[in-house]
This record gives structure tokens, sequence and C-alpha cells, in this order.
């Protein structure tokens, strides 16, 4: 004790800091942990807060953390590798099909317009030309920073919208082209012929990574089957060969993680695997990128140099006019109005992912100068800030295409149920016995509604040999547990048919019972979704909702649903809803006359006006279920969607919430969502209802009282 109390009294207490890598690290991971929640809170994105942090224990502030350390070295370029695949992973190639043309003409204006205005801005300071090409191609690409704003507000398949997410791929892999020409032709001395064969390289190893990653990544994935672990580990090794192979030819390594991440987009789809890549990444990876990014952040010169404010000041106003006349020659040619066109200028505006890796690489090159990269940075702060207000404001009351339409509106199962005269079928996996008497109980009162019935389940765990001990064990308790929920689904008169499944896995066998009982329903207890293993590898309700071929209700249920009278069904997005909620909602409280409650909450300041085009949305909505009793329709104003919906629901016994998925954004950072939010704060019952993964199928039987569906 006395020796370490001399050498913290010789040495700076930084310096102590630094000798031992475990305690910068424990820091990394408090401000990781802190910092982004605290932003978000303050509706600020939670990477400018990881930026300024870096600033505050960086060598030009407290001097925790320096830029040399090889750990936090290591730990950044690992973060730089996966900013870059994220961000190519995360590009809806969907979106670019869809508009071709508008995506192929606003991409092309909204990358050509700031490149040229950024060639003009770094020849004016008296860059040479392969610098002021560099500044034009910082410029030129955009981040979708607002992404899940758009995604919560149901606007996404609004054409300007998906012009915008569409034109993603054209500007960040042509910005990422341009400054991969304009680094090598620095590295090497190439002069403007000497350059051509290295276009030629670039273009030949962009379309081998994109067509051969894209095939093995398929091939890999049909014969792999259900291993998530060794796709998980396929695509990372796409990751680092790409950017291996990128090096080969003399290109920077993040060009080939993005070329990656656009290679095996298709390949991983919107599964479960795509959602622990980028876990790994937006958990840990990633956040220490920026947060390295702010320990070269010399603020104080910043403000000092009157040469880097008026190059930062340019370059956003710059970045801001140019986007704005991409944005505006888009609304003349594809005649959006100037809503949709102020859209999709905000969209365009944040340069986060392309801008700040291609700046960094390119300082680390010494192709840009220390002014050049206070400069990107500050755009950086300034554009994600801005663009994402502006994206807040401008994407609210967006028509959406599907708005535009008459949803389809037809009877459910009909088809299916009347081929093979199959009943409702509602599938309830038992294996706890302290929710099971209450999850039968629910399964009943929806069967007898429906007239259908209920296939209690329980899933034995397979092991090597069908004689092992451990596996006479798991039988026997899931053939208690089939007991019990018989005897239970006797006193409530409801048909029961008991299902014994010997599986590999839980969420498996689940998955299979359902589709070979054809059934509609899927009905399952509450399981723990904490913890860094049920986070990262997911547990039983993640993989049934990500596999299953029909609707997942997850249930939490406080007492007996047969007590329940008030029902709670929160509508956020008015544009694209989905109606299974309330169905589900309505089917419930016609067996047990309870009374259904639709709520949807806007912003404090919406206008009445506004509140009543909004009640009437709803109206419509609603009429659309053609229901005997229709539900009530409230509406509330308020700052917090969550904190509305939470005050409210201290009326009622029943929540019925649709089951958001997290997404990140092509940033990399995870972004909270309501759903979330509720689940967790909620004290009444909870219902969660997951849609299938591909297809869109409701809840509801034919023959059942409002049993329509929008297709």
């Amino acid at each position: 004790m006395e020796l370490i109390s001399q050498v913290l009294a010789v040495e700076d207490t930084a310096q102590v800091l630094t000798k031992e890598p475990i305690i910068p690290f424990a820091i990394l991971l408090v401000v990781i942990l802190v910092v982004p929640v605290v932003f978000e809170r303050l509706r600020l994105p939670g990477l400018v807060g990881l930026v300024l942090s870096g600033v505050v224990l960086g060598p030009y502030g407290w001097n925790i953390f320096q830029t040399e350390s090889p750990v936090m070295s290591l730990l950044a370029d690992i973060g730089l590798i996966y900013l870059m695949f994220v961000a190519g992973l995360e590009i809806d190639l969907e979106q670019f099909r869809r508009k071709k043309s508008q995506v192929f003409g606003f991409g092309c204006l909204t990358f050509s317009i700031p490149l040229m205005v950024g060639i003009l801005i770094g020849r004016s300071f008296g860059f040479g030309w392969n610098e002021a090409v560099l500044v034009g191609s910082i410029l030129a690409s955009h981040t979708l920073l607002a992404y899940p704003l758009i995604n919560r507000l149901g606007v996404i398949n609004n054409e300007a919208v998906s012009t915008t997410i569409g034109a993603t791929v054209l500007t960040n892999l042509g910005a990422l082209l341009v400054f991969a020409l304009c680094l090598a032709a620095n590295t090497a001395n190439l002069g403007f012929w000497q350059s051509i064969p290295l276009f030629n390289s670039l273009i030949i190893y962009t379309i081998i990574v994109l067509l051969g990653c894209n095939w093995a990544g398929k091939e890999f994935f049909r014969r792999s089957g259900d291993d998530e672990g060794n796709q998980f580990l396929f695509v990372l090794l796409s990751v680092f060969l790409a950017a291996v192979g990128a090096q080969l030819i003399g290109v920077e390594k993040i060009v080939g993680a993005f070329l990656a991440g656009l290679a095996v987009n298709e390949a991983v789809g919107e599964g479960p695997v795509k959602e622990k890549v980028v876990f790994v990444g937006s958990v840990l990876f990633i956040p220490i990128f920026f947060v390295h990014l702010g320990l070269l952040f010399d603020l104080p010169t910043l403000f000092s140099s009157i040469t880097t404010i008026k190059l930062t000041l340019l370059l956003v106003v710059g970045l801001i006019a140019s986007k704005f006349i991409a944005a505006l020659g888009a609304k003349l040619l594809y005649h959006y109005n100037w809503q949709e066109m102020l859209t999709m200028w905000s969209l365009s505006l944040p340069q986060v992912g392309v801008t700040l890796a291609a700046t960094l690489v390119a300082y680390q090159n010494k192709l840009l100068s220390p002014t050049l990269l206070n400069s990107a940075i500050a755009l950086m702060l300034l554009t994600s800030t801005l663009g994402s207000l502006m994206s807040s404001r401008f994407a609210v009351g967006l028509t959406s295409a599907i708005g535009k339409e008459k949803p389809s509106i037809t009877p459910p199962y009909t088809d299916s149920g009347k081929r093979d005269n199959t009943p409702f079928t509602i599938v309830v996996p038992v294996h706890n016995p302290q929710t099971q008497q209450y999850l039968i109980e629910m399964a009943a009162l929806l069967a007898r509604q429906a007239n259908g019935r209920i296939i209690p389940l329980a899933i034995a765990t397979a092991t090597a040999h069908m004689d092992a001990p451990k596996l006479e064990i798991s039988l026997e308790r899931s053939e208690r547990l089939l007991l019990k929920a018989m005897a239970l689904s006797k006193v409530l008169g409801v048909e029961a048919e008991p299902l014994l499944r010997i599986d590999d896995a839980f969420a498996q066998g689940i998955s299979r019972s359902a589709r070979e009982q054809k059934a509609n329903l899927i009905l399952m207890g509450w399981g723990k979704r904490t913890g860094l293993r049920a986070r990262l590898f997911g547990n039983v309700i993640d993989s049934v909702l990500w596999s299953s071929h029909c609707p997942v209700a997850v249930t939490r249920l406080v007492e007996s649903p047969k007590k329940i009278q008030r029902i709670l069904v929160p509508v956020e997005n008015l544009m694209a809803p989905t109606l299974q909620p309330m169905q589900f909602a309505q089917m419930l409280a016609e067996a047990n006359q309870a009374q259904v409650t639709v709520l949807n909450v806007c912003e404090r300041r919406t206008s009445s006006s506004k509140i009543a085009w909004r009640r009437s949305q709803l109206s419509l909505l609603v009429s659309k279920l053609a229901l005997a009793n229709p539900p009530e329709i409230q509406i509330i104003a308020h700052e917090n969607v969550a904190q509305a919906i939470l005050q409210a629901a201290r009326l009622y016994d029943l929540v019925v919430l649709p089951f958001v998925r997290n997404r990140t954004s092509p940033g990399g950072l995870a972004i909270s969502d309501v759903t979330t939010q509720l689940a967790r704060q909620l004290t009444c019952s909870i219902v969660m209802l997951g849609e299938p993964q591909r297809t869109q199928s409701t809840v509801l039987p034919a023959g059942v009282p409002g049993s329509t569906a929008v297709v």
C-alpha cells in the first residue's frame, strides 16, 4: 500500500492510467454506456457525444487517452473497418432497384454538385488538385442518420424518401472510389495517365468483390442451414479478406470493407446473423472509433485559427447549399412537392460514415492537414445534428406510397383454411410452470372466439443418444407439463391436442412444429431478454420471431386473462399502419366483453386541424376492420411518446404492442425504440405481436368478425 502511495505521489495521474491498459478500457466502456444515452435524451445524435468525449479525455483535454496507444489504435482500426462494413450492410438495395431512374438521377446530382463545390473550396484555399478533389469526395457522400426516425414515422415507402435511401449506394460508392484514386495517386506520385491502370484494377476488384462475395455468401448460407455461428464467422471473414484484397492492389482497406458490406447484403438479409454482426460493432468497436476520432480533434486550434474557421464555415455552407440544389433539381425532374424536397435535403446532409473514415485515413497518410481534419470533424458534428433535427421536422406528415393507395382488404387465411378445412390453430409452447396457466387461459379465450383449437407444445432437447438419461429426464418433465396443460384445457372447455417434440433447440422445435401443424398463431410466455449472452446470441423468442411462418404473440400476464376488461392499443404510425395489434385486441375483447382503445400520440405543438386529421385517419383505419363494436379512439398531445403511453396505460389491464426490432443507424450506433421502452416500464399485462419476417399474414381466422388484413 505504501509503494502504491509513493508511485502515485511521484507520477502524474494520467501517466499512471495510461500505463495500465485495463483502466483506459474500463473508462471507455463507461463512456460508451453512458454518453450516447445522455445525448439521445437531449435529442442529439449519440455519436456526437462520443466524439466530444474523446475531445475531453484526449491530449487536448484531460490527457487520459493517448492517440498513439497500441490498444486504442487497434480497436479504432477495427472500428473503422466495421463502420464501413456496416455502412454497406445497412444500405437498402431493394430501394435502389425499385426506383432506378430516380435513384440514379438524384444520386448523380447529390454526388456531383457537392464534389464540384468541394473542389472549388479546396482550390480557393490553395490546395493542390489531388487534395481539392479529396475534399470534394468528402462532401459528396451522405449518411442516413435519420433512418430510425423515418422508419418510425412509416414514410420509408414515400417515393422521395426511398429515392434518397437508394441514392446512398451511388454517393458512398462514388465517394470511396474517388477517395481511393486520390490516395493511391498521392502515395505513388502518379499522374493522370499513370493512374488509369490503377482505376482499371479498382473497377475489376469492385466487380470481383460484389459478385464473388455475393455468390459465395448465398452458397454458404444455403449449405450451412441454421448454423448461425459459422454464418457469423463467414461474414467477418468476408470483411477482412476484402480489406486485405484492397490493400494488395494499392487501395485503402475501408473501400474493401464497404464493398464487402454491399456484397453480403442480400445473403445476410434481415435475419438474426445480421443483427448479431451489427450488434458486435455498434456496441463496442464503432463507438471506440468515434472516441478515437475525438482524440484527434484539436478544438482550441479550431477556434484560434481564422483560416480554420473560414474553411469550416465554407465547407458547412457549401455542403448545405449543394445538397439543397441537388434536392431542388430532383424536385423539378420528378415533380416532388416542397415537403418531400426538404426531406430529401435534410436526409442527405449528415456526413458521418464515409466522410469520417475517408478523412481519418487521408490524415493518417498525410494527404490532409490537421486543419482539414479539424474542419471535417466539425462538419460531421454540425451536419449530423442539423440534419437529424431538420428530418424530424420535415418528414412528419409525409404521405407514404402505401398511404396513397387504397389498401387491399382480404379475409385472412381463407384460401388455406377452405382447402384443407384446418381449424384456427394456436400453438402454445409450455416450459415455465409459473406462466403456463395464464398462457393456456389466453389461448382458450382466443380459440373459443375463433372456434379453433390449441396445441400445447413441449420441447425435449435432443442428445447424441436417444436413451441418454438427460433426455429421459427432459421427456418426463415435458409430459408433466402437457398433462397439466390438458387438464387446464378441459376445465376451460376448449379442444386441445398435446404435442411432444424432440428437437435440437427450443426455437427450431417451436417454429417447425407450428409449420407442421399449420398454426395461425404462436402464443408464448415472456422470456428473459437481458444479459450479454441474450443480446449477442439471441434467445428463444428472438429466434422464433425471426423464423416463424405465422404471427407470434409474446405475453407477459400479471393477472388472469379472463379479468382483462380494458385494452389499450397504441398506434404510432398512421402512414403505413399494421392492423395486427387492433385485430388481436378486438378478438380478445369480444371473448371477454372488454373495451378496446386505440391511442395515437402527436407532438405537443400539433395544431387542432392536424389532430382532427389524425382522428379521421384512425377512424378510417378502424372502419377497415368492420367491427360490430368499434374501439374508442384517443389522441394525446405530448412531447414524449413513451411517457404519454405509460401515463395512459395506468387505466388499462392490457397493452398490445407491435414487436419492433432494434435497428442501427448506418453510423452503427444503436437507436432505442418506443416499444423497447414501454416493454421495460409498463406494469400491466403486455402482448407484443410479431409478424412473420418475410410474409405478412394476420392473426384472425376467416369467419371471425373483423377478420381483415392489409396485404
